[in-house]
């Protein structure tokens, strides 16, 4: 079987092993594929593995030798599955292989946002300790969350890991989910309520046309005063332009994301100039450990699929 991997630097910038992969193949991977030359990278591959490379219907009618697409990812909205289906060629995604880390990484965000770490470590090198007439100083407010209320849109596998985590840490936990789950981490409150009694709010839901920009000027409105909004899963639950007027104006105190509407993000973000607002470059997924249970899942579904017996087929 010839197979190809069109996009494979993220998940594997040289810290891992395709070797599982080759075993099963003839592997050739590309570090990255340009738009204008994908059907030219599949060629007469079989199996096509994708990260972010799209692979539209007309590339599967200029590439038809192709019999399996695997996305080395959980969302798969970069592949025609329709177009895959009518075809019968199935499309495998990765579920739950970056629960933890990316409950991990939602409480850092709100840790940064709570201490500054980065900056006032920044602030010392700079010299500015050395040269203080006290025995300390800080630069931001900083913030005890132990008794502070955290609200979790999304109480899935990652809402579940972030509402743990936080709730070691002192916070009460309260969720929104529109198919809840018995739990004894929260307790269920409708959003309107979640909004208002919130002092942190965390987003782990998928995207939906329920769920797109659920945060917004009318959601925000809801909020408390001083509000604090995570959020590390998909860039579009956030109206962005409003929840930038809501940190410049004081009604959000801070925001942290690790996803934005467009990626890589453009330079007109509004959430570039905002106040209080840290960004960082969708890499809540990333850490080793997570990236190795991705290729050894991505393993898993190939080797399936040549047994006749795919799994985590979403098409």
């Amino acid at each position: 079987m010839k197979i190809v991997v069109l996009d494979g630097y993220t998940e594997n910038p040289g810290d891992l092993s395709w070797d599982a992969l080759k075993s099963l193949g003839d592997l050739i991977v590309y570090d990255h594929t340009p738009e204008d030359q994908i059907i030219r990278n599949i060629g007469n591959a079989e199996a096509v593995i994708t990260n972010k490379t799209p692979i539209n219907k007309k590339t599967l009618e200029e590439c038809p030798a192709i019999a399996y697409i695997g996305v080395l990812a959980t969302g798969y909205n970069i592949v025609d599955c329709e177009a895959a289906r009518e075809r019968k060629i199935p499309v495998t995604n990765i579920p739950s292989y970056g629960t933890d880390s990316v409950g991990q990484f939602a409480i850092a965000l709100l840790l940064e946002i709570c201490h500054h770490i980065g900056h006032h470590d920044q602030a010392v090198k700079e010299g500015r300790w050395e040269n203080c007439r006290d025995f300390c100083f800080w630069d931001y407010p900083l913030i005890e969350l132990a008794g502070k209320t955290m609200g979790i849109i999304g109480f899935g596998r990652i809402g579940q890991v972030t509402g743990k985590i936080a709730k070691a840490l002192g916070l009460e936990i309260i969720a929104f989910d529109e198919k809840p789950v018995e739990t004894n981490i929260a307790t269920y409150v409708t959003l309107d309520e979640l909004f208002a009694c919130s002092d942190i709010i965390s987003l782990h839901c998928p995207l939906l046309p329920s769920t797109k920009e659920i945060i917004n000027k009318e959601s925000i409105a809801k909020m408390k005063e001083g509000v604090i909004i995570i959020n590390n899963s998909r860039g579009p639950l956030i109206a962005e332009a409003d929840l930038a007027e809501s940190l410049n104006s004081g009604k959000a105190y801070a925001a942290a994301v690790d996803v934005v509407s467009e990626e890589p993000i453009r330079k007109n973000n509004p959430l570039l100039k905002a106040k209080n607002c840290i960004i960082t470059p969708h890499i809540s997924w990333a850490p080793k450990e997570s990236r190795q249970r991705l290729m050894d899942i991505a393993v898993e579904n190939l080797k399936a699929f040549i047994e006749g017996k795919p799994v985590n087929v979403i098409n």
